[in-house]
């Protein structure tokens, strides 16, 4: 059995363009799906967050009209539910890379609040790819990539081919014209070769030992990819 950090927003609010606190947190099927995959195959997960706080569930998420419907929406809850994991997260400032075989990063609006500029993570973000271990970042997570940068100035991820939440898709959301700057343009500027699919359809790339997902439907795929790396 391995363990699978899963570093998840510390968050629990996106500060829109106009400085209205979009109530949010992390995307519960992001970190639902994967974890029920990596728990069926015998891997342990440990959650890590900024400062370790306790991770705030984006509440639009748990939704029926998000979730298939209200059973797969009481599915998602049962199994947020028994993720005692995210009771008891790590401070992501003392999370030692060596202890663990995967890194996982679920995505909702909130990493774009604070992962997008949190040194910690970017570091960590770095070391895992450089590392050569499985790293998976879905949805609003590769917000997260926006922090890894090396000492010249460069990102780490720069040149990698990427996927994540389009701007097609936060358009369609409500949201692109609110926000203060936007996931996919700002990953191109960073350099990254951001890799868009069909707003709402699975997507997921693979590139070396990086597999990023486009949107919540992606999140299973991309766990599968992680598994077969792992295997």
């Amino acid at each position: 059995m391995s363990k699978i950090l899963f570093v998840l927003t510390g968050a629990d609010h996106w500060t829109l363009a106009d400085g209205t606190l979009h109530p949010t947190g992390f995307w519960a099927e992001e970190a639902a799906a994967p974890y029920e995959a990596f728990k069926a195959a015998g891997h342990e997960v440990v959650v890590a967050t900024p400062g370790g706080v306790v991770p705030t569930v984006d509440k639009g998420s748990l939704a029926p009209d998000y979730n298939g419907g209200q059973e797969g929406a009481d599915k998602v809850a049962r199994t947020l539910a028994s993720m005692t994991e995210l009771q008891r997260p790590l401070k992501l400032s003392e999370v030692n890379l060596d202890d663990y075989a995967a890194v996982f990063y679920p995505g909702g609006h909130g990493p774009m609040e604070d992962l997008s500029t949190d040194a910690d993570s970017g570091r960590l973000l770095t070391l895992a790819l450089e590392s050569g271990k499985p790293l998976g970042v879905v949805c609003h997570g590769p917000a997260a990539l926006l922090a890894a940068t090396r000492e010249d100035g460069s990102n780490s991820f720069a040149g990698y081919r990427v996927s994540g939440f389009t701007n097609t898709e936060e358009t369609q959301a409500g949201l692109a014209d609110r926000a203060k700057w936007l996931l996919q343009d700002r990953l191109v500027e960073a350099g990254v070769d951001f890799q868009e699919g069909e707003p709402w359809a699975p997507k997921v790339v693979v590139d070396r030992n990086l597999v990023t997902g486009q949107n919540p439907a992606s999140s299973a795929p991309l766990a599968a990819e992680l598994l077969k790396k792992l295997a």
